[in-house]
């Protein structure tokens, strides 16, 4: 992936969306948090694209 599109989130924290991959999109509390939400909605979104293949 060659970005992930970060914002302040409306309600607080932060909010991920990434535009190559559809649909995935996380938030978090601080910047770690959402880093490491950001790692887990790659996986976990790879694994629905693997599964339906």
């Amino acid at each position: 992936m060659e970005q992930m599109i970060v914002r302040d989130a409306e309600e607080g924290g932060y909010r991920a969306k990434g535009p190559a991959l559809p649909g995935c999109a996380t938030r978090g509390e601080t910047m770690d948090e959402l880093f490491a939400n950001v790692h887990e909605a790659i996986e976990g979104w790879l694994a629905v694209v693997d599964s339906n293949a």
